[in-house]
């Protein structure tokens, strides 16, 4: 299969992943992905669907440490948006319209997000027992820590308390095969989350691991915790010579002037 670009991705997209006609499905591809813009990793993630889908590519698990951007689901309530969208781009962050299920979020540096591709007819077609999967994957991540995190009915997501420690968003494209994902807040300026209801949940915190241990934690620590676990529910993962090292997420800027509200 021929290197495939997502508009505004610099340089090819991996094809480590890529699948002969008539070949074994190989292990899932682990993907670091470049900080972009979030229209490219939203592209890379459809393109790698259909791939998936029509069984030209493998499965993959891709990692991704967002530059600012606000994204909101098909169900999102415009009112959950505590600013302008030109008062949020003014802020140097991304507002995009997408198609997960769920209301609006915030990613950016500091958070960890993951974008598993399966296909589901391997693993189950029951969309309530993937989110509740990826859930417990963040939930056992959270108490290697020593965090009791948990689930809360009728609110998708892991939570400490009252507080949301991480974002739960999937879609299904045709075909059964999944993309978006999950959200984990290693260590993120939280004052981004003052400039909306994060997923329309009002009267309700947002939380960090940094936070809750109350000291600095390494995405790329996380990253291993998640990638260990993560093969261990949905099956062996090969590292890809792909795209970027976790390295690359040093790149991302700055956010302009001043996050919080006042």
């Amino acid at each position: 299969m021929a290197p495939t670009t997502a508009p505004g991705m610099a340089g090819p997209l991996s094809t480590a992943g890529a699948l002969q006609p008539g070949s074994a499905r190989p292990a899932i591809e682990r993907l670091w992905l470049p900080a972009q813009p979030y229209q490219a990793i939203w592209e890379w993630q459809r393109q790698r669907a259909g791939a998936v889908a029509r069984g030209e590519s493998s499965e993959a698990l891709a990692f991704v440490e967002h530059r600012p951007v606000y994204t909101m689901g098909r169900r999102t309530d415009p009112g959950h948006l505590l600013g302008s969208e030109a008062e949020l781009r003014a802020l140097g962050a991304e507002v995009c319209w997408i198609d997960r299920g769920g209301d609006v979020t915030w990613h950016g540096p500091g958070q960890l997000t993951g974008y598993p591709i399966l296909d589901l007819h391997r693993v189950g077609r029951d969309l309530h027992a993937y989110v509740f999967a990826l859930e417990e994957l963040v939930i056992q991540v959270a108490a290697s820590y020593g965090i009791a995190a948990r689930r809360a009915p009728g609110m998708p997501g892991v939570w400490v308390g009252d507080e949301k420690l991480a974002a739960i968003g999937i879609k299904v494209a045709r075909g059964w095969v999944s993309y978006h994902g999950f959200a984990l807040n290693v260590d993120p300026d939280l004052r981004w989350f003052e400039w909306i209801v994060p997923c329309g949940l009002h009267g309700l915190g947002v939380t960090s691991l940094a936070r809750l241990l109350g000291q600095a934690v390494a995405i790329e620590e996380v990253a291993g915790r998640l990638t260990t676990l993560f093969a261990q529910r949905f099956g062996p993962l090969l590292p890809s010579s792909g795209l970027a090292a976790p390295g690359r997420r040093r790149e991302i800027p700055a956010p302009v002037g001043t996050v919080g509200r006042s």
